[in-house]
């Protein structure tokens, strides 16, 4: 008599799970579409920019055109495990133009998980650029996106103009780190 009561919960606890395995909210979007993208549930779920608390700096700001400065940009997971495989999409956005960002050279991605309430992190790294230059970018906001995502969300920019590679302003002088654990 006791088989039956334990596959009544075990039956019980399997469509509990089931029931909670998707996720629709689209939580900080509003757009639902590729931001609520879900993998399979035992590798969980990709991370979504909308359900994380994101801080950008402080930075190691470059002083003058030419100098190399490094914005470290904080990911804190306040939803369900998810994971974070690539690198964050990262645009330079002007008044009139924008420019993506690429890897920094040789760097190669890692796969993290994040549990609610764990961190990640990684760099922007620039090279700051000559106000008014025809081959600076003067960029206005930062949009960040996280890998198979969808979503962006915008950040202002206060680091100056960027640099772009020879006499080329969509080009910028700038890149993306990996993403590395926060703490132990």
């Amino acid at each position: 008599m006791r088989a039956a009561p334990l596959a009544v919960t075990a039956l019980a606890a399997a469509l509990l799970l089931t029931g909670c395995s998707s996720d629709s909210s689209g939580s900080g979007s509003g757009s639902g579409g590729d931001d609520s993208a879900a993998a399979s549930p035992g590798n969980g779920t990709t991370c979504r920019i909308g359900a994380m608390d994101v801080e950008v700096g402080p930075a190691n700001v470059a002083p003058a055109a030419g100098d190399t400065g490094n914005i470290p940009v904080t990911l804190t997971n306040q939803s369900a495990e998810c994971t974070l495989d690539g690198f964050a999409g990262i645009d330079l956005n002007a008044t009139d133009s924008s420019a993506s960002l690429s890897p920094a050279e040789g760097t190669k991605s890692t796969k993290l998980t994040l549990a609610k309430g764990t961190a990640a992190t990684f760099t922007l790294t620039y090279t700051r650029g000559e106000a008014g230059a025809k081959a600076s970018l003067d960029v206005k906001t930062l949009n960040i996106a996280l890998p198979g995502a969808g979503t962006a969300k915008s950040y202002k920019w206060s680091y100056g103009p960027v640099q772009g590679r020879s006499d080329n302003a969509g080009d910028p002088n700038a890149s993306v780190s990996a993403f590395s654990p926060v703490g132990d």
